[in-house]
């Protein structure tokens, strides 16, 4: 399978999808988003892949986030907001069936840092500068950050990071929650892969149960999260 602006390959059962737009930093066009969402169909039936590492190429960004070129060219903002809902790339990655990994470094803002935020797992080069500078440019998050954000480092450090619109370095992200590693440049590839063999060498019916019952949980109220888990656990005893 080929696309222009995304690489793709499986190895040992770990797909890595590389953003590959770096003259322009890795933004996401919408010729971007749409080969991501044709690529997580492809490797959600690909038996031989287990674990997905999202990375980015080039030395300078993971992703600088939407392409700003492209804002206002669509022919009506109704057409506009059709194409999103039908290929709603963000709703796709939250449902996703296999554990997802974002290897970070340099630039990773805007809708970059949203695709890290809905990622399972984040690791930080320590040259990774992650942020949402929307509301400096004049609107807000279109990815799901301003939700994403605030569940995972609290409302108050979002709310700082959405209204200043300033990005935070690896060493506070990591301190925010924001990110689960910071490494070294050098060793990033390596701890996403790390972890992935890590994942893999869970059994993978339980490994996909108990993150379906985390996610789908975490917005229930108590009780009705607990049958949801014993619902759950039902089916991997079957």
């Amino acid at each position: 399978m080929a696309f222009e602006t995304v690489l793709y390959e499986v190895r040992d059962g770990i797909a890595w999808v590389t953003l590959n737009r770096p003259r322009v930093l890795n933004a996401l066009n919408l010729q971007m988003r749409d080969e991501l969402w044709a690529l997580l169909d492809a490797i959600e039936l690909d038996g031989e892949a287990g674990v997905v590492v999202f990375r980015g190429a080039g030395e300078r960004a993971f992703s600088s986030g939407a392409d700003v070129s492209e804002f206002g060219t669509a022919p009506s903002f109704v057409e506009a907001r059709r194409a999103r809902l039908d290929r709603d790339l963000w709703g796709r990655l939250v449902h996703f069936p296999k554990p997802t990994i974002a290897a970070v470094h340099g630039y990773a803002l805007g809708a970059g840092c949203e695709l890290a935020l809905l990622c399972d797992f984040r690791i930080a080069a320590e040259d990774a500068l992650l942020g949402l500078p929307e509301a400096a440019l004049g609107y807000v998050p279109t990815a799901g950050g301003t939700q994403t954000l605030a569940r995972t480092i609290g409302p108050g450090r979002a709310l700082h990071m959405l209204l200043t619109a300033e990005p935070v370095d690896a060493a506070t992200a990591l301190d925010f929650g924001l990110v689960h590693w910071v490494v070294p440049r050098a060793g990033l590839y390596s701890r996403a892969e790390e972890v992935a063999r890590r994942l893999l060498a869970q059994p993978r019916d339980a490994l996909l149960l108990a993150r379906r019952a985390l996610r789908l949980g975490a917005d229930l109220p108590l009780e009705e999260a607990l049958r949801h888990d014993a619902h759950l656990r039902r089916g991997l005893r079957r």
